[in-house]
């Protein structure tokens, strides 16, 4: 793939996740009955970056869980040779009955992840809501799923890739659009 354009710097990341974590203040009144659900895997070191930047502005930090959609996709990829699926664990800490959950993920393409996403938590219970937080939205929806809170709404082609890269997994924070080869 041959990368087209940067989208979002470091600096502007940072700046979209201010902005998100001060939307879900101002939509939520606050951080009472909230928690952050990333999925796994870019959405959760966002997550985690979206309550440090809450925990800054209220005072209160939200607990972080990790969800993984693996085996709730339902065009489930198998990874190694026995044909197993690679799963990687989901962590919520505690029921997420009657909680108000922020769903975040890097970026929102067909809505399938997050129908996937959605349905796993249903397996830990039932929140009073879900919200939708990504960093991008690049459009093409194939369900009617639609993001809360968006860092950046990036228009593309089919033919279009979005690359997110992340500190915490990629040692640099960059979002960019490659073209598929």
């Amino acid at each position: 793939m041959e990368q087209k354009a940067i989208v979002l710097d470091d600096a502007a990341i940072r700046r979209a996740l201010t902005r998100i974590a001060h939307e879900i203040l101002e939509k939520n009144k606050g951080v009472e009955g909230l928690t952050l659900v990333g999925i796994k895997t870019r959405g959760v070191p966002l997550a985690k970056r979206l309550a440090e930047k809450i925990a800054q502005i209220e005072g209160v930090t939200l607990s972080v869980g990790e969800v993984d959609i693996t085996l709730y996709r339902d065009d489930l990829t198998k990874n190694n040779e026995n044909e197993e699926p690679e799963l990687k664990g989901t962590n919520l800490e505690g029921k997420l009955d009657n909680k108000k959950v922020i769903l975040v993920d890097d970026v929102l393409y067909t809505g399938r992840t997050v129908r996937a996403a959605m349905d796993a938590m249903m397996d830990h219970g039932r929140p009073s809501q879900i919200q939708l937080a990504v960093l991008v939205d690049r459009g093409h929806r194939e369900l009617p799923i639609r993001a809360d809170y968006v860092g950046k709404n990036v228009p593309t082609s089919q033919d279009e890739v979005i690359g997110v890269k992340l500190q915490e997994s990629d040692k640099q924070d960059e979002v960019s659009i490659y073209t598929k080869e």
